[in-house]
């Protein structure tokens, strides 16, 4: 017979289940809440930690049989070419995931409420998780790897363009040592692909573990996922939970199977907001949810592997370039950027962003209404007309720039500086920022403003990234579709 204490030895006697709470609280447990994303995401980690494993069991970090042993992989282990077709699209997965995650966790408002620290480290994984993605980028040494990770490296180089324009490159070079840090050398080679490695397998996925073990913490320490202050599901949302709190139990008849369950949220305690009339157990009811969804990215996973192979190029040869020589796609916007400025698409606008995202928990101290999605009403046409802001700002400066081109075009001598902080990417960084200030004065809120911001950097990513991935062709030249490339 199962019991309320019985549901909770479960949790404290098992190390993997006691990272839950005993009982988890019903409105946590709505699908269109939070859609699994912290959990798809910790499920992606986990495939790729398991790939990661066994390619390493194979690959050999040396430019001399690094291609080789990929190859290996590919053609001769049993099961490789799907481990590390796995292993590349769980990479991507996650990257999406990621992002997805922090917009719903920002639009919800769930960065308020004490939950300020977890939303910093929650910024530090993402940069773990586009950092893990970058060193992988570099282990199959082949062409698309290495030019890839050129560009990269490249900008991280950027700096150089300030020093240059100011004459300083031979006595302070941040952007030349930024670029040897990250390759070990001046020059992509072993020593980069041994870093890479280390990066890549070891140092940066212990940190990332270690980071993530505090996230989950925090979430505990916090009182588990927001929720809105009058956060209860009506009697007749509960026919969505479990309709059996033990696996293997026979389904009761429809009654009895919700008067069962009434009792169990109900409790005879007096009601709170913490307390059992509003809270089921985790057992089994929160991991009936993290197995589906964690199932359900494998799946994912695995019908994007048989149907698509990871790419694998002609070895990496520095005497042949890609053209286009082209970026990983969560970078590409950045590339987008630098076509116009190195310092500013490389550095300064990425840092801005990172910056206003830090900041947004000590900006927006309103206490608003929580665990509701876009706040209210005005928080969903404020982010709709946002939407529509930066789609006509970013396509309009792109169309304006490949039409008639920019400074440098129309005033050859005009000073290098100029170019630098008067380009396509400050000025679209300008009119969103602009933007949110004037949505702040109109609707007297800094959640609000904060909404359009957020909205605007997340639109201006997409249609730069798509731009990059799908318009620029040899020579960084804009091109309709791909197959109008010169030579298709």
């Amino acid at each position: 017979r199962d019991s309320r204490r019985t549901q909770s030895q479960v949790i404290f006697s098992n190390i993997f289940l006691h990272i839950h709470s005993v009982r988890t609280h019903r409105f946590s447990l709505k699908w269109n809440y939070t859609f699994g994303l912290g959990v798809m995401t910790a499920a992606a980690l986990g495939l790729l930690t398991l790939t990661g494993v066994l390619l390493m069991v194979y690959f050999i970090p040396s430019t001399d049989l690094a291609y080789a042993s990929i190859k290996d992989i590919v053609y001769a282990v049993p099961s490789g070419l799907l481990t590390r077709n796995l292993h590349r699209w769980g990479a991507h997965i996650m990257v999406v995931l990621v992002f997805l995650h922090m917009a719903r966790v920002f639009f919800t408002g769930s960065y308020k409420n004490g939950r300020e620290f977890n939303w910093l480290i929650g910024l530090v994984l993402l940069v773990l998780t586009l950092a893990l993605s970058f060193t992988g980028y570099l282990l199959p040494w082949d062409q698309l790897a290495y030019w890839a990770v050129t560009i990269g490296a490249n900008i991280a180089g950027s700096p150089v363009e300030i020093t240059d324009a100011l004459g300083i490159t031979q006595s302070f070079d941040p952007g030349g040592m930024q670029k040897r840090l990250l390759l070990g050398s001046d020059v992509i080679g072993d020593d980069s692909l041994v870093r890479f490695y280390f990066l890549h397998c070891v140092f940066l996925p212990g940190l990332l573990f270690g980071i993530l073990a505090a996230h989950i913490w925090r979430v505990r320490k916090d009182g588990g996922l927001t929720r809105p202050p009058d956060s209860e599901i009506s009697e007749s949302e509960l026919a969505g939970l479990p309709s059996s709190p033990q696996a293997g139990v026979a389904f009761a008849p429809q009654a009895a199977r919700k008067m069962s369950l009434l009792g169990v949220v109900r409790g005879k305690g007096t009601p709170t907001d913490k307390g059992p009339d509003r809270t089921v157990p985790s057992w089994p009811f929160a991991l009936q949810r993290e197995i589906a969804a964690t199932l359900f990215v494998v799946a994912i996973a695995c019908v994007l592997s048989i149907w698509s192979d990871a790419p694998l190029k002609e070895m990496a040869n520095p005497a042949v370039p890609e053209n286009p020589a082209k970026a990983p796609w969560y970078f590409l916007g950045l590339q987008e950027l630098v076509g116009y400025s190195a310092f500013m698409g490389g550095v300064g606008i990425p840092s801005i962003v990172l910056i206003g995202l830090g900041l947004v928990p000590l900006l927006d101290r309103q206490p608003g209404n929580i665990g509701r999605w876009f706040e209210n009403d005005e928080g969903k046409s404020v982010a709709w007309k946002s939407l529509f802001f930066a789609f006509a700002v970013c396509v309009g400066m792109l169309v304006f720039t490949i039409q008639f081109g920019w400074l440098r075009e129309w005033v050859p001598s005009i000073p290098q500086m100029v170019i630098v902080f008067v380009n396509p990417g400050t000025i679209i960084a300008s009119l969103f920022a602009g933007y949110s200030l004037w949505v702040i004065k109109g609707t007297n809120s800094v959640r609000m403003g904060a909404i359009a911001l957020f909205v605007c950097f997340l639109v201006g990513f997409v249609i730069l990234t798509y731009f990059a991935t799908v318009h620029r062709g040899p020579n960084w030249g804009f091109y309709w579709w791909p197959s109008m490339w010169p030579g298709h």
